[in-house]
C-alpha cells in the first residue's frame, strides 16, 4: 500500500471478481508484452485473432463507408440503443439465421451483449447459484479442459462442476478428448449444461451425435444447452470438418465478433428464448446502460448481403487451416523423438493443445521456464476447473495451450523455444 493510501474493505463478492485469477494474469502478461513492444517476445499464448490483410481490408472499407454516411455515423457516435442491441441489427441477425438454417428465430430471440466475455458472466450469474427453493445449482461442463475465462465468473462458490473425458490416443502423436457419459450422469444439482464448440483450448469439435446427446440430456435435467460459437459456424467459422449447427427452445447460442477481427468492439450475440433475451437486456441496461453500437454497424450490411458468410469462408478459414498445418509440421519437426509429446487432433479455433505425458515440472513451472526464453504460451492447469475436490489426475498439469494466429515466423521460434526447454527438462529428469 502507498503511503498515504487507507485500506478499504472488499466485499466476498468483491474478493471473488478482483483476486487472483487465470484469465486476468493471461490477459496481463499478454498485455505488458505488447507494452513493451518488444519484437523477442514470441506471443503463442492468447485468443487475439491473425491480423489478416483481406479481412482488415473489409473493416476499413466498412470505416469509410460508415464516415461518408452520416445517417449511419452519428447515430453510431451519437445514440443509445435499446440495452438487447439495436432493433434493426437484431432483425437482420434473425433473419439470417432462419434463411441460412431453417431456425424459428425471430428478433425477440436476439440479444448483443459486450462481447461473449460478459455475455456469458450474466448468463451464469441467472442461471447458477443459490436458487428461490435454497438448493445450489451449477453450471456443467461436460469436458474439462474448458475455456479458462468461464471459471471466475460466478459469484458464488463452486458456480462449475466439470467432468473428466475419455482419452483416445491416435497413433504415436496425437489424441482426443470423448464424453464420459458415465461422469455426466453422476452429476446432480445442475443450472446448465454448457460447451464451447469448437473447444477452447483442445480444438475439439463435438460431433453433431455428441452435441444432440447433450441436448437430450439437458432437455431431461430441464436445463438449457449453451453453446459457445466463438470460433464456430457460420462466424467465423473456424471449424475444419463439416457440422450441422442446430438451434431450438431452450438452446443458447453465443457468438462473438471478436474472433473475425474485431476483438477492439466487444460485441457479441446471444441466441435463446425470448425470456432469457428479456433478462440480458434489463441486465445490459443495470450494468451498462447499453451495448457498443460499433460492432454492429461495421457488420450489419455484410450480414444481411451474405458478404460475412462468404469472408468467413472463403479467407479466414483457409488462413487458419493454414496456419495449423504449419504449426503442426513445425512441431513434428522440433519436437522429433526426443520426449513423449501428443496434440490433441485439432479440429477448429485457434490452438494447439499439446500434452507432455512425461514432463518432469507441471505445466505452470513450464510457462515460467519459457516465459524467460522470450516464448508466451498458456499453462494447462488454469483450464482444468470444476472437478471433484480431491480428484488426482496428472494430465491437468502436462498441457500447455499454444495459439498459432500468429506469423509463421513467430510460431517457428516460438515452437523452437519450446523443444530446447523440453529437451533440457528431459535431460536433467
Amino acid at each position: 500500500m502507498s503511503r498515504g493510501e487507507s485500506k478499504i474493505d472488499i466485499s466476498k463478492i468483491g474478493a471473488m471478481l478482483s483476486g487472483r485469477s487465470g484469465i486476468a494474469e493471461l490477459m496481463e502478461d499478454l498485455g505488458a508484452a505488447m507494452r513493451d513492444g518488444s519484437q523477442a517476445m514470441m506471443m503463442l499464448g492468447g485468443g487475439n485473432p491473425g491480423h489478416i490483410p483481406e479481412v482488415q481490408a473489409v473493416w476499413r472499407r466498412r470505416l469509410r463507408e460508415i464516415a461518408d454516411a452520416p445517417a449511419c455515423c452519428d447515430p453510431m457516435l451519437a445514440d443509445y440503443e435499446g440495452p438487447a442491441g439495436s432493433p434493426a441489427f437484431r432483425t437482420v441477425v434473425a433473419n439470417f439465421f432462419r434463411t441460412e438454417y431453417g431456425w424459428d428465430i425471430r428478433p425477440a430471440n436476439v440479444a448483443v451483449t459486450p462481447g461473449a466475455q460478459m455475455a456469458f458472466f450474466q448468463i451464469f450469474t441467472l442461471l447458477a447459484g443459490e436458487m428461490a427453493s435454497g438448493n445450489h445449482r451449477r453450471v456443467l461442463l461436460p469436458i474439462a479442459p474448458e475455456y479458462i475465462g468461464y471459471a471466475d465468473q460466478g459469484l458464488q462458490p463452486k458456480t462449475f462442476c466439470a467432468c473428466q473425458p475419455r482419452i483416445e490416443c491416435i497413433g504415436d502423436h496425437a489424441f482426443k478428448y470423448h464424453v464420459d457419459s458415465k461422469r455426466l450422469e453422476q452429476v446432480e444439482e445442475i443450472a446448465a449444461v454448457c460447451v464451447s464448440r469448437p473447444t477452447n483450448p483442445s480444438g475439439n469439435l463435438l460431433a453433431d451425435e455428441e452435441l444432440e446427446q447433450l441436448a437430450r440430456f439437458a432437455r431431461q435435467r430441464g436445463v438449457p444447452l449453451i453453446v459457445d460459437n466463438a470460433y464456430g459456424e457460420p462466424f467465423p467459422g473456424v471449424v475444419f470438418r463439416e457440422i450441422v449447427p442446430r438451434w431450438d427452445p431452450g438452446r443458447v447460442l453465443v457468438y462473438s465478433l471478436s474472433k473475425l477481427g474485431l476483438p477492439g468492439t466487444r460485441t457479441a450475440i446471444v441466441l435463446a428464448d425470448e425470456e432469457l433475451v428479456r433478462r440480458l437486456a434489463v441486465m445490459n441496461a443495470i450494468m451498462g446502460l447499453a451495448n457498443n453500437n460499433v460492432g454492429q454497424a461495421l457488420v450489419q450490411p455484410l450480414i444481411a448481403s451474405g458478404e460475412l458468410k462468404d469472408l468467413c469462408r472463403q479467407v479466414i478459414r483457409p488462413f487458419y487451416a493454414d496456419r495449423l498445418a504449419f504449426a503442426q509440421q513445425a512441431i513434428a519437426e522440433q519436437f522429433g523423438e526426443d520426449f513423449p509429446y501428443r496434440l490433441h487432433v485439432s479440429e477448429g479455433a485457434f490452438f494447439l493443445w499439446l500434452w507432455l505425458p512425461a514432463l518432469p515440472v507441471t505445466s505452470a513451472e513450464l510457462y515460467q521456464r519459457l516465459k524467460r526464453r522470450q516464448v508466451l504460451v498458456v499453462p494447462g492447469e488454469y483450464f482444468f476447473y470444476g472437478l471433484p475436490e480431491g480428484e488426482d489426475w496428472p494430465h491437468r498439469h502436462q498441457c500447455i495451450r499454444i495459439t498459432f494466429s500468429q506469423s509463421e515466423e513467430t510460431l517457428l521460434r516460438g515452437i523452437q523455444g519450446v523443444a530446447e526447454e523440453l529437451r533440457v527438462l528431459h535431460r536433467g529428469a
